[in-house]
Parts: C-alpha cells; sequence; structure tokens
C-alpha cells in the first residue's frame, strides 16, 4: 500500500507543478476556446490542464517501473507501456480538438486508434460480465473489439461529463479511490504469489493526477482538462477495470454472503455510472432529435442541475455525493452482507434523490392563490375584534 500510496503523491506533485506550467504557457499564447452557448463561463481560459494530468501520470509510471514492490509489474510484461501509448496518442488527439475544434468523426477516428493500441499492446478483455456466469472470450480479435469499444465509451463518457468547474476531476478521484481500494484488496486477497498489481497502480496515479490538478481546476477555474484531460482519465480507469476482470477468482468478494463473482467487474461501471448514464442520455437526446450523437447541447445532467436553481458549486458537489454513494456504495458489497448494503444503498439513494430534486419540488408545489375581497375584510374584522 506504501508504495502505491508513494505513486499516488508522485502523480499529484507533477500534475500540480505540469498544470501550474499549462497556465502560464496556454494564457501566454492566448490557446483559448472559444466560449460557447452551453459553456457555463463567460471568460476566456485555456484548455492545456490535460497536459498537466499526462505529465503526473507519464512521470508516476516511469518511476513505478523502478520503484521497490511495484516494478514487479512491468517484469515480462509489456501492458502498462501499452497504455501509456495509448495515453499519449489519446493526449495528442484531445489536444489537436481543444485547439482546432476537429470534426467529431475526426475525434472518434482518433479515440478508435488510441484505444486499439491500449487493447493490441496493453490490457485486453478476457471475458464479459454475465449472470450466473462470466463469459470467457477465447477469439482475440472479438476480445481486442470488446476492448476497444469499452475504452472508446468511457472515454466519451467522462468527455460528456467535463462541463463544470471541477467535476470531472472529482468525479475520477471519488470513483477512483473506491476503485483503488476495491483492485488492492481484491489483489491481496488473492492467491498469486506475487501481489503487485497493474489496475491498483493505474487507479493511484488517476487519482493522484487528478488531486494536482484539481486546485487549478475548481470554480472559479484557472484551467480546464479539455478533451486530452477527459479522454485520458476515461482511458486509463477503462484501462483499470479491463485488468480488473482477471481478478474475479479472489476469496475477498466470498464475504458477500452470495453476490455474484462479476462484482469485480461491474464495480468499474458502478464508479463511472454517471458519465456512463449522461452519454447515454446524451444519445438518446439528440437522436431523437434527428441530431448527431457527437453534436454538442446544454442538456447534460450538470446542466439540468443548474437549470432548477442549483448554483456552479453546489451541482458539483451533488455531482460528487451520487458518486460517492455508486462506487462506495458497490464496494460496501465485497465487505459487508449485501442485505444490509442493499437497504443502505437504496435509502441513501432516495434522500439524494429528494435532496437533488428539491428546488424543482419546491417550484411545483401549490402556492396559496390570491384572496378575495371577502376574505379579506373578514380577516381585517377578526383581528380588530382580536385588539377589542
Amino acid at each position: 500500500m506504501i508504495m502505491y500510496l508513494l505513486m499516488m503523491l508522485t502523480a499529484a506533485v507533477v500534475s500540480y507543478g505540469a498544470t501550474w506550467g499549462a497556465r502560464l504557457i496556454g494564457n501566454r499564447l492566448q490557446l483559448f476556446s472559444p466560449i460557447r452557448s452551453r459553456d457555463t463561463h463567460s471568460h476566456k481560459v485555456s484548455r492545456l490542464g490535460g497536459l498537466g494530468i499526462y505529465a503526473g501520470f507519464l512521470v508516476a509510471l516511469c518511476v513505478a517501473s523502478q520503484s521497490f514492490f511495484v516494478k514487479d509489474i512491468y517484469r515480462g510484461n509489456a501492458s502498462p507501456w501499452g497504455v501509456l501509448a495509448g495515453a499519449t496518442l489519446i493526449v495528442i488527439v484531445g489536444l489537436a480538438d481543444d485547439l482546432l475544434d476537429l470534426r467529431w468523426w475526426v475525434k472518434l477516428i482518433g479515440q478508435s486508434a488510441a484505444a486499439m493500441v491500449v487493447a493490441i499492446w496493453g490490457v485486453r478483455m478476457a471475458i464479459v460480465p454475465f449472470v450466473p456466469e462470466p463469459i470467457i472470450l477465447e477469439n482475440e480479435i472479438v476480445s481486442i473489439v470488446l476492448t476497444a469499444g469499452l475504452i472508446v465509451t468511457t472515454m466519451n463518457a467522462f468527455n460528456f461529463i467535463d462541463g463544470l468547474d471541477g467535476l470531472a476531476a472529482g468525479v475520477a478521484i471519488i470513483g477512483g479511490a473506491a476503485f483503488f481500494l476495491t483492485a488492492y484488496w481484491v489483489h491481496r486477497n488473492s492467491d498469486v504469489l506475487d501481489k503487485s498489481d497493474l489496475a491498483t497502480l493505474l487507479t493511484a496515479v488517476v487519482v493522484g493526477s487528478c488531486v494536482g490538478f484539481l486546485p487549478h481546476n475548481w470554480f472559479p477555474s484557472k484551467i480546464f482538462m479539455g478533451d486530452s484531460g477527459a479522454m485520458l482519465i476515461g482511458l486509463l480507469l477503462a484501462s483499470a477495470g479491463i485488468v480488473s476482470t482477471g481478478q474475479i477468482t479472489s476469496g475477498l468478494y466470498d464475504r458477500a454472503n452470495g453476490i455474484p463473482t462479476i462484482i469485480p467487474i461491474l464495480l468499474p461501471f458502478a464508479v463511472l455510472f454517471l458519465p456512463l448514464l449522461d452519454l447515454g442520455l446524451a444519445v438518446v437526446r439528440r437522436t431523437a432529435l434527428g441530431r448527431s450523437p457527437w453534436s454538442a447541447d446544454r442538456g447534460h445532467l450538470h446542466h439540468k442541475l443548474m437549470d432548477i436553481g442549483y448554483s456552479h458549486r453546489t451541482a458539483v458537489v451533488l455531482m460528487y455525493m451520487w458518486t460517492c454513494i455508486l462506487a462506495f456504495g458497490g464496494l460496501a458489497f465485497a465487505i459487508f452482507p449485501w442485505q444490509t448494503v442493499l437497504a443502505m444503498d437504496v435509502a441513501a439513494a432516495a434522500v439524494m434523490a429528494v435532496v437533488t430534486a428539491w428546488p424543482y419540488l419546491r417550484d411545483k408545489a401549490p402556492k396559496p392563490g390570491p384572496r378575495s375581497e371577502a376574505e379579506a375584510e373578514a380577516e381585517a374584522e377578526a383581528e380588530a375584534a382580536g385588539q377589542e
């Protein structure tokens, strides 16, 4: 655990400094994107923050390859470098989009290329979650295609949720922390002799990089992560989730009192539920209007929260709280009896649903209508009688 935390700290320190440098470069060179109608900010802000997150990831991954314990992950294993290659490519694509505003199909080609790099030279899906038993993927081509598809979906999900200051980074920190603890405990309780784990390392580095970036991105933001940062986070979390699919035989999940062994695979989807939900709703909404699923609009979940009356910061905090319920509520299934966890998760979700919808419910509540003249006179007479 200590080595993973040290890698997390390394990523945080490097990311903080690199993001500060990216701010200076972006402001000095006037590398600002035009303010769009769907944007929630009114001043020009650089979108080079993804470079800071990438720098934290790059340095931490290289340091890990030479560090005690975690360097065992690299022994006879090219997966970390395959993930790094895919991450480098997606940052280049995202940076080009941030500066040049690429067409959606050009960006999709770049995303697919980065995902294929990870799938071919990095990590690859071995099973597909299914009840009652996971499906083993024996065909290499099918495994590569499914892996690339999952990575592209997750990248777009995180890109869609990146609409408010601090939102995407905070969601990645909370979800990544839950994922980090899960991956660590699963591997520590497995029967393998080598307790070092790529999924745990990737989530630790993602959390650290986002922790270093968030102080620059908290409202009012001084820099945005842009597509380069959002897609990088999506690629790394998806890669960590794919690695974790090989850990379902761990005895950790026997503590869940009957919960199926696909929990290690489904937990990453719980962590990423909000971004994936936002992505799905956007695709349905835009398709129903006869538009491209990739066309931008102002209908995302965070936009809806602000539309019903929440401030920028409050909307972000609400999304953080939902992520906590989903991520740590899913993690709890591996530790406590599932009946207790399910009851607490449902109760927490119900309370959060009321809190989230409160401004809407308050505005829709029936209001007393204007009093008639007779009612006003009767009230005045009653007050006068009381005074006498």
